[in-house]
């Protein structure tokens, strides 16, 4: 022990029943730290514990002074607000618990409280709590209860015992009561079944609280009437369970919101807390049963802390939803025949042609000298609008295509058990990396001509360059290989992949709101369109949304991500495959010939690959990883995966860039 640390005879002796309540507190949390020492393990704190019971045993005094302390100490808290409601949040919404729960990590906790939630986080805030409280045998408990409570025979006992009974039954009808008001929130019931509502599973539940309590205080109660109480609150217990899954099954049809799927999880939560009270409650070993439950408010009151935890738990289940969504559009972008091969080729090519136009705009912009913002985001409105029109032209962009098929890629590996399957997935993989490289070829192979032409046209038509041969050589010497190109490449991707999130986002939240619905049958919107337009539209929506989504903020992202950059002093800029290698066609066309004997322009034909490469694969990866949690996929043996790749390549590496034969 440190010299400045007071020994257990100190801190009893300094024990004030009569302190204001901060102190008491405060010499509360004073015995609780003896108790776990330097030592730190569950061991030494057991035997501290046991060290601090015979002391007041072997000393009356000590022992009376206790008794005081801790009788002034529960008097003024209220242990039922501990037991039903520590670790749940005070109000329905995610944001207000996570302003909570940010005050926990950034305020400190005052000692002057009267919650007995407050004071127990402040008590028992380490891992370690949880485990030397578990730890406790029954005897010294019993040991325990004895120095803490004034001994006054069997009486006093029993009424100890009923007093403790009182506390988990006032917590049972109060968790009841919870479950009831949330039970009937109209967001959960009108997304559960016809079935489900019928059966009224939330309506008995305090009658049976009540029931229970009768039960449990009548002192002629019969354990056939205790049990039978006991079985009706656990039947409804599992129908509100029930009723919850039930909700989660309709999340197909109706959306997910981050805030409705907290409220589930507090809802399933606040169930799982009756079952624990229960058991307590019923327990023949009531005071190990008590010390198990405390044990784990503590694991529950660290969780309570975790931002991190909050925004994972509720927002995984959304992830998921975003990540199926994403891959039921990323089927379409994977080809498995030599005909969707030459499809993806010719979709890809009108999209180069496209971002031909789309990369004169773009230096067009540049002439117009507008400020950092203004630029970014007239650039911004350039790409969304040519993305858009690519999309509403049936085209492609390559780099828009990893991070819709890697959820697909994903949702796949929850079946891969048998050799035949890893090597369906192989199948797969290759199937994809075939799309990619057909899509990249399609918008490079066609972008640089169309760039280059148009740019020769403009030449023609002004009688002057698009751009100026200073111009020209910097856009080339921006584009070098050895320059930071490749982390802007990576930076891209990384843009792609929001997009994607976007996209998935925003699909699901056209289908949460009904807005299919509400466009087709909205009174005002069919005056203004007509029934069959508005239906017209309803669909288009409902099919294009995602699309849309991706396609606005990918251009937006990519326009004004320099822009925010250089707000921060970051010379950051996008590099994506299709836009730079249309500013090397519009570069070479300002500097003729020339530009084939320039390193410049060599160097900057290099980065073509390796930019293609990383916006796509950074893109891919992030999706994969994303859809690979969402998914809750288990343990996959990744050798026997990889070792499937690696002979594959060996004995069919053409299979990875180019369709069958057989297929064509």
């Amino acid at each position: 022990m440190s010299r400045n640390t007071p020994d257990l005879a100190q801190l009893l002796a300094s024990l004030e029943p009569a302190a204001p309540l901060a102190r008491r507190h405060l010499q509360l949390l004073a015995l609780l730290d003896w108790v776990r020492g330097h030592e730190r393990t569950v061991e030494a704190a057991t035997g501290r514990m046991a060290l601090l019971v015979q002391s007041a045993e072997q000393s009356p005094e000590v022992r009376q002074r206790l008794q005081a302390w801790w009788a002034e100490l529960a008097r003024h808290l209220d242990i039922t607000t501990l037991l039903a409601d520590f670790g749940f949040a005070q109000r329905t919404s995610m944001a207000s618990e996570l302003a909570e729960r940010m005050r926990y990590k950034l305020l400190p906790v005052s000692p002057e409280t009267q919650d007995a939630s407050e004071l127990f986080m402040l008590a028992l805030p380490h891992e370690l709590d949880a485990r030397w409280l578990a730890a406790l045998d029954e005897d010294l408990l019993i040991r325990l209860l004895a120095v803490l409570l004034p001994s006054q025979g069997d009486e006093a006992e029993a009424a100890g015992a009923s007093a403790w009974q009182r506390a988990l039954l006032d917590a049972i009808t109060y968790c009841a009561g919870q479950i009831l008001a949330t039970g009937f929130a109209p967001e959960l019931r009108l997304r559960m079944s016809e079935e489900v509502r019928a059966a009224q599973p939330f309506h008995a539940l305090l009658r049976d609280a009540e029931s229970l309590r009768v039960e449990v205080l009548h002192p002629l109660r019969t354990d056939d009437r205790l049990q039978q109480a006991v079985q009706g609150l656990r039947e409804h217990l599992d129908a509100c369970r029930a009723a919850i899954n039930d909700v989660y099954a309709h999340f197909e049809d109706n959306g997910i919101s981050v805030g409705l799927v907290f409220r589930l999880r507090q809802l399933r939560a606040r169930i799982l807390r009756v079952r624990e009270l229960l058991e307590c409650l019923l327990s023949p070993r009531p005071a190990v049963a008590a010390m198990q439950l405390m044990s784990h408010l503590v694991i529950v009151g660290r969780g309570r802390r975790s931002v991190r935890a909050l925004v994972a738990t509720n927002s995984s289940l959304v992830a998921a939803k975003v990540a199926e969504r994403s891959a039921e559009t990323g089927e379409h972008y994977i080809t498995r025949t030599g005909g969707e091969y030459l499809a993806m080729v010719r979709q890809a090519a009108g999209g180069g042609l496209v971002m031909a136009a789309t990369t004169l705009i773009k230096f067009g912009l540049y002439a117009l000298a507008l400020s950092a913002f203004w630029g970014g985001f007239m650039a911004g409105v350039n790409y969304a609008v040519s993305f858009v029109l690519i999309q509403l032209l049936h085209f492609t962009v390559a780099t828009k295509q990893p991070a819709m098929t890697a959820p697909a890629m994903a949702a796949k590996l929850k079946d891969l058990e048998g050799n035949e399957a890893v090597e369906s997935f192989v199948d797969e993989v290759a199937h994809l990396v075939r799309s990619q490289v057909a899509a990249v070829l399609g918008n490079v192979l066609l972008v640089f001509p169309a760039a280059l032409g148009l740019a020769l046209l403009i030449a023609q038509m002004l009688g002057r360059p698009a751009i100026d041969a200073r111009h020209a050589l910097h856009t080339l010497e921006s584009l070098h290989l050895l320059g930071p190109s490749l982390l802007f490449a990576a930076l891209t991707g990384v843009l792609l992949f929001a997009s994607s999130i976007v996209a998935g986002w925003a699909e699901n939240w056209f289908v949460l709101h009904r807005l299919e619905s509400a466009i087709e049958y909205n009174p005002r919107i069919t005056a203004a369109l007509g029934a069959q337009r508005a239906r017209r539209w309803a669909r288009f929506l409902r099919r294009n949304i995602s699309g849309l989504a991706a396609n606005v903020s990918l251009g937006f992202m990519l326009g004004l991500a320099p822009a925010f950059a250089a707000f921060f002093g970051l010379g950051l800029e996008v590099r994506h495959v299709t836009l730079s290698t249309g500013q090397i066609g519009v570069a070479a066309a300002t500097l003729g010939r020339d530009a084939l004997h320039l390193p410049a322009f060599w160097w900057a034909v290099a980065l073509i690959p390796f930019n293609g490469a990383l916006n796509v694969g950074v893109s891919f990866y992030l999706a994969f990883n994303l859809a690979l949690r969402a998914h809750n996929v288990g343990r996959v043996d990744r050798r026997r995966i990889y070792r499937a790749l690696r002979v594959r390549l060996r004995r069919a590496p053409l299979g990875f860039f180019l369709p069958p034969r057989r297929s064509v």
